[in-house]
């Protein structure tokens, strides 16, 4: 008998060949497959430095922590104030009394803009560590604001200008994310961002008389446009106080833009309540180095309508650099608040049209629905007459379409003062809503701001008061006005922001503050007659 029995340890196939036996038999044995142990080992958590650079449990740690850094999960709110008990009557009262908010009776807007609680010793520290820095990049002086008088409103600078440093963008800060702080930066920078918006439309006005606003709203982008920021910041060696842990040149745009916009607005929030329009100026064109001739904020090249007609003698020949709008005063007995900007909206070519139909019409009606002339203390009364002379035209001017003179006088419209009507109002509004909201936060004034000054709004209150009866059309659209609302509204809430344009430059801010919030009742809380 011949047996040979070929093993294979794989299959387990176990052959027999015998002589007596024709065929093969094949057994498979059955492997018992191990049970797995009761207690399961686990991934020990190993330190990364242990790991070699390309372990993969070393780049998944890597990146678990990174997440954690760049997306923190938002957190619920401490256990301790869910439960809280409100504040009764009193210790509300003394809340607010001992709030330095209700701390100055001579400036309320620089009140309204302080924290709402004194500030702790974390804010001291950081004052004590970087503020000498921040001042002496911006060139103020050394010594704490608190030498100054309380008749001076830059006796609260070193408080502002500390809020206006602490921006949200920091990573997991208590500091920061104290509700004095956070509240008061966040209204900080509501406020300068329509300050700066008005500082440049003013400027630019005056600079190039001739332009229409579309150039001039692409200079303003050219300057303070978000993607700029980081590189004024930058000029002004602020970035270590905006960026402490990070280098400002290796952060991509999403994370450097946000913090740079936002320390920029907030700063000249700041500045223009302590120290007014001029030092806005100063700061802007000689700490950050701006330029209105810089390339970079050229308007794009465009069809040029021929100007044939005058500007006044101020402008002619010459432009006018913003030490001359940040210096300039009028004289005493100057026709208006602001005349040089009057100028720049107002053509002397407008003298024109007085003593035509609708100057005979339209124009008493709409200046006794608006109030005008104002009571003025003049010394000579042909001053009186000659205001409210300019008066008068100017009023025409904001009822005077593009559709009308624009192809052949591209100045005899309503623009230029629309857009410095747009600017004074963001801006009123924004003083307003920070005086009447001392405990809301930047975010909630920016939609409330929003929802006030809806476009739609803005020509539904000119339409309640029948003014767009008097706007003037060319007479090929003059029915598609009147009876298309797409491009009515549009029209009537521009005619009103020229009138808004136009009460700044003849009577000064608090007349269209007395237009916006007593005429036209913007915030709707006057009773309506029934």
């Amino acid at each position: 008998m011949d047996l040979s029995s070929p093993f294979k340890p794989t299959t387990h196939d176990l052959s027999f060949s015998s002589s007596f036996s024709p065929f093969s038999l094949q057994i498979q044995l059955k492997t018992r497959i191990p049970t797995r142990p009761k207690h399961q080992i686990l991934a020990v958590a190993v330190d990364p430095q242990e790991l070699p650079k390309t372990s993969p449990q070393r780049l998944l740690k890597e990146l678990a922590e990174r997440r954690k850094v760049i997306s923190p999960k938002k957190k619920g709110p401490p256990k301790r104030f869910i439960l809280k008990p409100p504040l009764d009557d009193a210790k509300l009262a003394q809340r607010f009394l001992n709030s330095p908010q209700m701390s100055l009776k001579a400036f309320p807007l620089l009140s309204s803009c302080l924290p709402s609680l004194r500030l702790n010793n974390a804010d001291k520290t950081w004052i004590d560590e970087y503020l000498l820095e921040a001042k002496q990049a911006l060139g103020y002086p050394l010594e704490p604001s608190d030498n100054y008088g309380d008749d001076n409103p830059a006796k609260q600078f070193d408080v502002l200008l500390y809020l206006a440093f602490q921006h949200p963008h920091y990573a997991d800060c208590e500091r920061v994310n104290a509700r004095h702080v956070k509240s008061g930066h966040s209204r900080l920078i509501f406020l300068g961002q329509y300050v700066l918006e008005l500082a440049l439309a003013e400027l630019f006005l005056q600079r190039y008389p001739r332009e229409s606003p579309g150039p001039m709203r692409e200079r303003v982008f050219g300057l303070i446009g978000k993607r700029y920021l980081p590189k004024w910041i930058k000029a002004a060696s602020l970035q270590n106080l905006v960026f402490p842990y990070d280098n400002i040149d290796k952060l991509k745009r999403v994370e450097r833009e946000p913090p740079a916009k936002s320390v920029f607005w907030a700063l000249f929030g700041a500045i223009y309540l302590c120290f007014g329009m001029p030092e806005v100026y100063r700061v802007l064109f000689e700490v950050f180095g701006m330029d209105p001739e810089d390339e970079e904020c050229q308007p794009k090249l465009r069809r040029q309508l021929e100007d044939v007609d005058y500007v006044s003698v101020e402008f002619e020949g010459r432009k006018l650099g913003w030490q001359d709008v940040a210096t300039y005063k009028p004289p005493e007995d100057a026709l208006f608040a602001h005349p040089r900007l009057f100028r720049a909206c107002v053509p002397p070519g407008m003298h024109r049209f007085r003593g035509n139909i609708w100057d005979y019409d339209s124009r008493p009606q709409v200046m006794q629905a608006l109030g005008y002339p104002l009571a003025m203390t003049d010394r000579i009364p042909e001053i009186t007459e000659a205001r409210n002379i300019e008066l008068g035209l100017g009023l025409q001017l904001c009822f005077l379409h593009p559709s009308k003179h624009k192809f052949e006088h591209p100045r005899f419209c309503f623009e230029r003062l629309e857009y410095l009507g747009q600017k004074i109002q963001d801006l009123v509004m924004a003083e307003r809503l920070l005086m009447k909201h001392l405990d809301a936060p930047g975010k909630w004034l920016q939609e409330r701001h929003r929802r006030l000054l809806l476009n739609k709004y803005c020509g539904k209150y000119l339409r309640e008061k029948h003014f767009h009866r008097y706007i003037i059309y060319s007479e090929e659209v003059q029915d598609a006005y009147e009876h298309n609302r797409r491009l009515r509204n549009p029209a009537t809430t521009a005619v009103q922001q020229a009138i808004h344009g136009l009460s700044y430059a003849v009577y000064g801010k608090r007349d269209v503050r007395r237009l916006m919030f007593e005429v036209f009742d913007f915030e709707q809380i006057q009773p309506k007659a029934v």
